[in-house]
């Protein structure tokens, strides 16, 4: 659609990361991803895809990038009086939105069992993953972990022909796909990403939506972006991880480098913004290309 200049020139874009309440605990709090000494900062670990969709609804990596953020929330600071090490033994379980114990059981009482539930126990019966959270990282209290990745992060990268873009990372919002604004100069391009819909028994999916505004009609057109596909066990991340995958392998198998996107050096352009933006961050300034 940008291609085909249906907003006209893009001007600037808003993208927001929302990795959610419970998705930053798991992973980024009591999970592998906690620690930079052990794993990276958050921009790479979690956000590099971001700082790569930039690159590419942009056209180039950005000439100039500032970023502001830091770990707030997760701290032993904040905990809550009298909180306990482990969820199973505290007073605020119930109460608390970061609970391993209403979260992980809430899982299994919707009978879903693979991740993030298959992530603590092989034993995914509830005795097993009672055990797990007794015992294991998964069950421990949210401020009194070991972790230091931050909880929010702001990038802004800035191009010598005046365009720009603004990215956030939160983990305070909802478990939703990622939402994009992307802003021309004749229309506006909106993409809302997939949402769960909970209730104590099931968990249903709010379909991704991207909408279409045209500035001289003023008029809003959704764009269908829901190919038909049956769920398998290929169809992890929206069917692009056997997507990648099958383009791969095919492109090495017939030596057709058509089916290959990008490119090492289309990586390493979008790797350098993030490491730039990092390097904004703890420097507190700016940093030019």
């Amino acid at each position: 659609l940008i291609d085909d200049a249906v907003i006209g020139a893009v001007q600037t874009v808003q993208h927001l990361e929302p990795v959610g309440w419970w998705h930053y605990a798991h992973s980024f709090v009591r999970g592998n991803w906690r620690r930079e000494d052990t794993s990276s900062f958050m921009l790479m670990t979690k956000s590099c895809h971001d700082l790569d969709w930039l690159d590419h609804i942009m056209g180039g990596p950005p000439e100039e990038v500032y970023s502001t953020g830091g770990l707030r929330h997760f701290r032993k600071e904040m905990m809550p009086d009298g909180a306990a090490e482990r969820c199973l033994d505290c007073k605020h379980s119930q109460t608390c939105p970061y609970s391993a114990e209403t979260w992980y059981l809430g899982c299994l009482a919707r009978g879903e069992r693979g991740w993030p539930v298959d992530v603590l126990t092989a034993d995914t019966s509830e005795s097993g993953v009672r055990r797990a959270l007794a015992e294991g990282p998964y069950g421990r209290c949210v401020y009194q972990c070991d972790n230091d990745v931050v909880d929010t992060q702001h990038v802004i990268g800035t191009y010598a022909d005046g365009r720009s873009f603004t990215f956030t990372m939160t983990a305070f919002s909802a478990d939703g796909g990622r939402k994009t604004r992307i802003f021309g100069d004749r229309g506006l391009l909106e993409y809302d990403g997939v949402e769960p819909i909970r209730t104590s028994s099931e968990t249903r999916w709010k379909p991704a939506t991207l909408r279409h505004l045209d500035f001289v009609s003023g008029r809003y057109t959704y764009i269908d972006i829901h190919p038909p596909r049956k769920e398998t066990a290929l169809t992890g991340h929206g069917g692009g991880d056997y997507d990648l995958m099958q383009a791969w392998t095919e492109a090495i198998r017939t030596g057709n480098r058509s089916l290959l996107l990008s490119d090492a050096s289309a990586s390493l352009r979008s790797h350098r913004s993030v490491f730039e933006a990092e390097a904004s961050r703890r420097l507190g300034r700016p940093i030019r290309r």
